[in-house]
């Protein structure tokens, strides 16, 4: 007799897989480092990265290049959030990257306390061109701060009878590495973002005192983290710890190359020793300026 899934289950685990293709094309480093997580949280983190990713795709070129207008733009956008609110709802979607996301959701108690600012802030996109001081912290939290508690939200519920909170501290610890990661990719993609989006989301006066501060502000949020990844499951921490190093690497890297339109990177080498590091149970840097 055939062990294939059938019906809802071979639904379900096409979904997923439509989920993995997602984030094996578009992210190597967050790929490499889902591959550390453990099979319990591993699915979980590659469903919500997809549906994260198909909301910025909307507002970050390719629809615009498929010829959407603006309005057009923003109503596919709205369609997704409303459709993804539905299937957490229902536990069933048409779209696969939806309905990964959902039965995500539905087991790890992801809900639109998460959503509904993620998709506020992808719709930013399509109405803001430069931010403030303000809505710079309004749009990170949404597009990054809520996608690591989301994360956060599965270390600790996946496979649990039913969902509960996070510790506090756990829940900053969340926050704050989010809000590095994208501030880093800021400082990485400014060029990109300036010249091809029109955006400017750091409000940078060209000064080098202006982008230390926001260094400054990555490697604070950065030490943070590290102090509370210890406290993560065990089959989360490796994983954490080599996104976190890789980024604590990255900001090393900004500091030392401060020239705009050429794309900081960590070299292969150097990632592969952050893996290894990390799979070695190391914990994760507490000083960014001790990566390399």
């Amino acid at each position: 007799m055939s062990r294939e899934p059938t019906g809802l289950a071979l639904y379900d685990r096409t979904a997923r897989d439509a989920a993995a293709a997602v984030i094996a094309r578009y992210s190597t480093s967050f790929g490499l480092a889902c591959r550390m997580l453990g099979p319990r949280v591993r699915p979980h983190v590659r469903n919500v990265y997809a549906l994260v990713r198909v909301a910025d795709e909307i507002v970050d070129g390719p629809a615009a290049a498929a010829g959407l207008s603006v309005e057009a733009e923003r109503s596919v956008l709205d369609d997704l959030e409303a459709e993804t609110a539905a299937a957490i709802e229902r536990g069933f979607s048409a779209n696969l990257v939806v309905h990964a996301f959902a039965g995500t959701a539905r087991e790890c108690g992801i809900g639109a306390d998460l959503t509904a600012p993620f998709f506020a802030s992808m719709r930013t996109d399509l109405t803001r061109s430069a931010h403030d001081a303000a809505s710079h912290v309004a749009y990170v939290y949404g597009s990054a701060e809520v996608v690591g508690l989301m994360c956060l939200q599965v270390f600790v519920n996946a496979g649990a009878q039913h969902p509960s909170a996070a510790d506090p501290r756990l829940v900053d610890g969340a926050r704050r590495l989010g809000a590095a990661f994208q501030d880093v990719n800021f400082l990485r993609d400014e060029d990109h973002d300036a010249g091809g989006l029109g955006r400017d989301y750091l409000g940078l006066d060209g000064t080098p005192a202006t982008r230390d501060a926001v260094l400054d502000r990555i490697d604070a949020d950065l030490a943070a983290a590290a102090a509370v990844i210890p406290d993560l499951p065990r089959d989360c921490r490796r994983a954490v710890t080599a996104a976190h190093d890789l980024f604590a690497a990255l900001s090393v890297r900004l500091r030392r190359d401060p020239a705009p339109g050429r794309r900081v990177r960590v070299p292969d080498p150097v990632k592969a020793a952050i893996a290894a590091r990390a799979l070695a149970g190391r914990p994760p840097r507490r000083r960014p300026a001790d990566a390399r």
